[in-house]
């Protein structure tokens, strides 16, 4: 019986029979590692309270759970049991009281260890939606008492606005949250892992989000014509003229018309991560992982004139302190103002790019290769952003096809005009020939 290491830990293997396997410690007695078929390596106690034998889960292998850390816990609990207490009645009690905000502060804290490949970024947003929505409108429930029409009812709320709010943030700052469809079913989303997570644990007997359909928000397909690109040109040109914004506000809206990059992407851009001997970006980290972006000549020539300034790491830096640029979405809110565009998004920018890419008549395959896109399916949601390119390969094939009909052989029937067809080539309702 060896004594528990994270040498030990990481060489314990699964029963090949599918039973749970158990690995005791020599120092701590009842102290173990128990490894279920699945591979999950969680650590427990064994212990005798009166004639009976109890067996309580300290957790699961990984921080904050290390061999050390279980072990100091395992000796407290033993503690408590000499002074006549029972840790796994205790814990069992404490469950049927725990609250959905009390699962959600239990997700957001050990949620991590369990989803290791989870971006800091995401939870960073689970912790938004629940502390401004889930919280507000769920929190005191409790949770075991929690029903499927409790779920459906709260995406409900949500989108109707119920948890509308105007949070002070800072000093300064201001955090408008509002409802919506979108909003309602991200929020839901972060409600069932939160749930799953609590039956995982045992704290609720089933998930009641299961069988509650996402509502669906509506799709902002928004991209600029070749008119509204030169009037958000022309805005850029004459506000960093005036002084009215910044220099690394102007060059962030160019970067992401030029490359379709995410806002992110752009404003964490750090100068050793352009390539310009290969013409590419190499990011380290981005919404789908490491990835490389292909740089147009036009962002190159850019980037050469934005060039290295106050010895910042990086490309857009901060007016203040080290960091970087971090003040876009109120510049951009002056700026398309000023440019006349109204509602347009940030993120509308990389919508524009790709409607450009396909309006050049560039396959999706590519169009998604440049936009970094790891599924098919993401690029194939640019496709209808235009109706312009749809309309322009009508318009050429139709042309084609008239084309060919006026050069038809002359002792072929002579085609009509379309455009000086006569009423009795239609048919009988008006409406076209019998078909």
């Amino acid at each position: 019986m060896p004594r528990i290491t994270k040498r030990t830990v990481d060489a314990a293997l699964s029963d090949a029979a599918g039973a749970d396997c158990f690995l005791w410690d020599s120092d701590v007695k009842g102290f173990g590692l128990r490894v279920k078929p699945s591979g999950i390596k969680s650590y427990v106690l064994k212990y005798r309270i009166g004639p009976r034998t109890r067996r309580l889960t300290i957790g699961k292998h990984g921080s904050p759970w290390t061999p050390d850390e279980a072990r100091r816990r395992a000796l407290d609990l033993l503690r408590d049991v000499k002074n006549g207490r029972d840790p796994a009645s205790e814990k069992a009690e404490a469950r049927k009281d725990l609250t959905v905000a009390d699962l959600a502060d239990l997700y957001l804290d050990q949620g991590p260890a369990e989803k290791p490949n989870k971006k800091p970024s995401s939870w960073v947003t689970d912790r938004s939606n629940i502390e401004r929505h889930i919280k507000p409108l769920l929190g005191r429930k409790m949770g075991k008492a929690l029903t499927q029409a409790d779920v459906a009812r709260f995406q409900a709320d949500v989108a109707v606005g119920k948890s509308k709010a105007d949070i002070r943030t800072k000093s300064r700052g201001r955090a408008i949250v509002a409802g919506g469809k979108g909003t309602a079913a991200r929020s839901l989303a972060v409600l069932a892992a939160i749930l799953q997570f609590g039956m995982g644990r045992g704290f609720i007997p089933t998930n009641p989000a299961r069988g509650v359909r996402l509502l669906k928000g509506e799709k902002k397909e928004r991209f600029l014509s070749e008119a509204e690109v030169a009037k958000l040109a022309d805005a850029l040109n004459a506000m960093e003229s005036e002084g009215a914004v910044s220099p690394s506000a102007a060059a962030a809206v160019r970067l992401l018309l030029l490359t379709g990059c995410r806002k992110s992407e752009i404003l964490t851009l750090r100068w050793d991560w352009i390539d310009p001997e290969r013409k590419c970006l190499r990011l380290p980290d981005s919404k789908t992982g490491a990835k490389i972006v292909p740089l147009a000549a036009a962002a190159l020539e850019l980037l050469e004139e934005f060039s290295r300034r106050n010895d910042s790491m990086f490309v857009l830096p901060a007016g203040k302190g080290d960091g970087h640029y971090a003040g876009l979405q109120k510049d951009w809110e002056r700026i398309r103002a000023r440019a006349g565009l109204p509602g347009l998004r940030l993120h509308d920018l990389r919508h524009s790019f790709a409607s450009f890419a396909v309006a050049e008549g560039h396959s999706l395959f590519m169009v998604g290769k440049v936009l970094g896109h790891k599924q098919a399916r993401t690029t194939e949601g640019y496709a209808h952003l235009s109706a312009d390119p749809v309309i322009a390969v009508a318009d050429r094939t139709a042309a084609r096809i008239l084309a060919a009909m006026k050069t038809a052989p002359n002792s072929a029937p002579k085609s009509p005009s379309l455009t000086s067809a006569k009423p009795d080539r239609l048919g009988s309702d008006g409406s076209g020939a019998d078909s």
